[in-house]
């Protein structure tokens, strides 16, 4: 068994123009002062970290280390969230993810595709410069806008859109393998690895790639009602990363899980501060405790309630208190005795 690292936090959604969330160093400041040890980290952003620098300079990826160790803190991982979801995108898409990418690539997909990629790979190194091994990411998707079958998918159209992915990341993969570090696909609705048949399906595509790794997050299961618990017995191998997300599902006679095009405010299924949703984070850090998850407990906070700044407090606070620490001896061990060979043989009646 493995001590789960933590508190973590994902830093996406407190970056801000503000301060202290408009510098690296004033809101690694602020995250320590609540008392995370570690910040995942965008890479989308040249202001608050340069990935192409990162990648190229190991001089300025060990300034960038230093300065988050002057404030209390690790890296846990990177995140190319963004850029991932631009390795595969449907051209029903195109206008909306074209907002992920730089206005040189724009209106262009397959100059965009070829950025994204080139983005993981600096990603890839990036992370082997601050001496991480995982990084967490999307996979993007061709057919998630086939996931409800109608009108009927032809035969042969998803193996067809698994191979392409496949193709797309296969370069990838090997040159995270190259540099020590595992890709954690985030399984989230909207992209082509969303649960558990998937990511097999995918898997198969790239012949079980060791660098083919996974980001577990219980909230989009939670939405898609998936047994969240069972999937770290199917997976707990290749789970290298862990966001701590809440959500709750509450459907009505009106709405379940595709949610009636509401506001997030009013869909059944919505994310939710830690500790405010209905997932059982005791039974999620027993299980990955029990199964020796060495990697950290990342809060990534999305509340349609509470206030972001709220939310990071307490989940400081709470990743604390759900982390385990392992024992190095069993609860039994008062009642032992000493034994040898001949005495086990003697109590088998032998």
């Amino acid at each position: 068994m493995q001590t789960i690292k933590g508190p973590g936090i994902f830093l996406a959604q407190f970056l801000g123009d503000k301060a202290p969330f408009n510098t690296l160093t004033g809101i690694c400041k602020w995250a320590a002062d609540l008392g995370f040890k570690a910040v995942q980290i965008p890479t989308n952003d040249p202001n608050i970290f340069n990935l192409q620098q990162a990648a190229e300079s190991k001089t300025y990826a060990d300034d960038i280390k230093g300065l988050i160790l002057e404030q209390g803190l690790q890296i846990s991982e990177l995140s190319t969230h963004l850029q991932g979801q631009l390795v595969a995108v449907h051209p029903a898409y195109d206008d909306l993810f074209d907002a992920f990418a730089p206005a040189e690539v724009k209106k262009n997909p397959a100059a965009r595709t070829q950025w994204a990629i080139q983005q993981l790979k600096y990603a890839a190194k990036a992370s082997q410069n601050l001496g991480l091994t995982a990084h967490a990411t999307f996979s993007g998707s061709l057919l998630w806008h086939t996931f409800h079958p109608w009108p009927q998918r032809p035969a042969g159209l998803v193996e067809a859109g698994f191979k392409e992915l496949a193709n797309r990341w296969l370069p990838i993969l090997n040159y995270f393998d190259e540099c020590g570090v595992n890709v954690c696909y985030e399984i989230h609705p909207g992209e082509d690895l969303f649960d558990g048949e998937t990511y097999e399906m995918f898997l198969q595509e790239v012949d079980n790639h060791p660098r083919a790794c996974l980001l577990y997050d219980p909230s989009h299961f939670v939405l898609q009602q998936l047994d969240y618990i069972q999937y770290i017995d199917f997976y707990h191998e290749r789970i290298k990363a862990f966001h701590v997300k809440d959500a709750e599902f509450n459907p009505t006679g009106k709405q379940g899980t595709f949610g009636g095009y509401q506001s997030w405010l009013n869909r059944a299924g919505r994310y939710r501060s830690p500790g405010d949703g209905q997932v059982d984070f005791k039974r999620i850090f027993s299980k990955l405790t029990q199964y020796g998850y060495d990697g950290w407990a990342v809060m990534e906070w999305e509340c349609c309630i509470k206030h972001p700044e709220d939310g990071a407090r307490e989940g400081a606070a709470f990743i604390n208190n759900h982390i385990i620490r392992v024992t190095e001896k069993a609860f039994d061990d008062f009642a032992a005795v000493d034994t040898d060979e001949n005495f086990n043989r003697k109590i088998l009646g032998l």
